[in-house]
C-alpha cells in the first residue's frame, strides 16, 4: 500500500477469543498492534483506538472503535494474549 488509508476493522464472529479483522483485506489484528490513539501511537483520523494491520501487502490503519463496540467486554482485547 502506497497511499494512507485507514479502514474500519472488524469484530470476528462467532471467535470464542475477541478477534479484530482488518477492514481492507479481513486479516487477524494482532494484538501487539492495537492501541489507544494517544501519546506516541497518536495518528491523525478520529478514532480511540486504532490497529495495525500485519498482514505482507496490506499495513492499513485501521479503526478499532465500531468493532469494539460489538464485543461484550472490549477490554479483554487488551487482556488476552494473541
Amino acid at each position: 500500500m502506497n497511499k494512507q488509508e485507514h479502514y474500519n476493522a472488524l469484530a470476528a464472529e462467532g471467535s470464542a477469543v475477541p478477534m479484530l479483522l482488518c477492514g481492507h483485506c479481513h486479516s487477524t489484528l494482532p494484538r501487539a498492534r492495537i492501541f489507544r490513539n494517544e501519546g506516541e501511537h497518536f495518528q491523525g483520523i478520529g478514532c480511540q483506538t486504532i490497529g495495525l494491520c500485519s498482514a505482507d501487502d496490506c499495513g492499513a490503519v485501521n479503526c478499532c472503535d465500531e468493532a469494539l463496540a460489538q464485543l461484550d467486554d472490549p477490554e479483554l482485547l487488551f487482556r488476552v494474549a494473541s
